[in-house]
């Protein structure tokens, strides 16, 4: 006989499991994190490699599929170090108007504040040596990152090619009752997660084209260098919109006169932030990743407290996972329609208030 505890017993249990999963995947970082994202590249390559393993053995197919992933990177890369390449043909134009500016800065902070140039410095001087350790723990989160680099394309390999025993271990791992619910969990969250990230590629390009061409109209030096830059940074939520637009007004600031151009800038990338946010998002990403906005904010803010930016991109596909596997299990289901997008038009106090209202009219009737 299963005995059903009361909420203010289970509440605290389940509280301490979340606390100790967190302290757990926090821990383990420097592992999970590439093996995450190991394991979506290896779920987005899985249909590619499939078409190749029909007239290659797996190791060749696994083997071409990389290839032409890491050409597609490499050519990315290759373009963007092009452009930054020209970036460095006005380097001192840019490195003029920018003393200019500078000097502007210090002449109004000291006609405003009063601050000499020589305190101005001193402050400059200050802050730079307060901010060494984070420089250093910069330095080094630079260095995790490259280790990273070097460790996704080995994951990703290997769980392509151990895919069907990590398969059968899922299945087997299960009682047959279930076996049906696992199958379906497991194609939902291929599917879901393979649509997923093909729809952020799609929004990015799509953003990318919309930046570098507003820019190339307004004239900003490196166009498309910058709207490419701002199209990854959107990626981000939050912080990558922001330094998206900064950069431009940042450009155009230190190769143009006035501010008529900023002012363009702000207005051009508000309206692809609106149509991104009203007509990409929703149709291309979200249509994929069934989750509320609210679910989504926090989530990708708890990533963010997490594991930092990995965490905020991780974050979403982690909890359309969730969402899929709640839906799947009775106990669940509440927590998966909490994720879900489905807004009910009325809620249960209001269906049961109604139904006693129309009982006593029954009655009386």
């Amino acid at each position: 006989m299963i005995q059903k505890y009361p909420f203010y017993i289970k509440a605290p249990i389940i509280l301490l499991g979340i606390i100790i999963a967190c302290f757990i995947l926090n821990v383990l970082q420097d592992i999970l994190v590439p093996l995450s994202f190991a394991l979506l590249i290896a779920i987005l390559l899985n249909p590619l490699c499939n078409r190749f393993q029909r007239k290659f053995p797996l190791v060749i197919a696994i083997a071409f599929t990389m290839l032409i992933a890491i050409v597609v990177l490499v050519a990315l890369i290759y373009f963007l170090s092009w452009q930054v390449s020209h970036f460095f043909d006005d380097f001192d134009a840019i490195k003029q108007k920018f003393g200019e500016l500078l000097h502007t800065i210090q002449t109004w902070l000291r006609h405003q504040f009063g601050l000499s140039t020589k305190k101005q410095v001193q402050i400059l001087n200050d802050a730079i040596n307060n901010s060494k350790a984070m420089i250093g723990q910069t330095l080094t989160g630079v260095l995790a990152v490259l280790s990273v680099v070097f460790l996704i394309p080995v994951y990703t390999f290997l769980i392509m090619l151990y895919k069907n025993l990590i398969l059968n271990f899922l299945y087997e791992v299960f009682s047959e009752e279930n076996k049906k619910k696992v199958a379906e969990i497991l194609g939902e969250t291929k599917s879901a997660i393979q649509s997923y990230i093909v729809g952020l590629l799609i929004e990015t390009a799509i953003v990318a084209v919309l930046n570098s061409s507003a820019l190339l109209i307004l004239g900003v030096p490196n166009a498309i260098l910058i709207g490419v830059i701002g199209a990854i940074l959107n990626l981000l939520p939050y912080i990558g919109g922001i330094i998206a637009i900064a950069l431009p007004v940042l450009m155009a600031t230190l190769t143009k006169d006035g501010f008529t151009t900023q002012l363009l800038i702000v207005g051009a990338y508000a309206l692809i932030q609106f149509i991104d946010n009203n007509i990409l998002v929703p149709r291309i990403v979200s249509s994929k990743v069934q989750i509320n906005a609210l679910i989504s904010i926090v989530i990708v803010l708890m990533g963010a407290a997490l594991w930092g930016i990995s965490g905020m991109f991780l974050s979403i596909p982690f909890i359309a996972v969730l969402k899929i596997v709640f839906d799947r299990v009775e106990g669940l289901k509440p927590w998966g329609k909490l994720l879900g997008d489905t807004v009910p038009t009325v809620h249960m106090g209001q269906i049961k208030n109604m139904r006693r209202k129309k009982a006593v009219l029954t009655e009386k009737t």
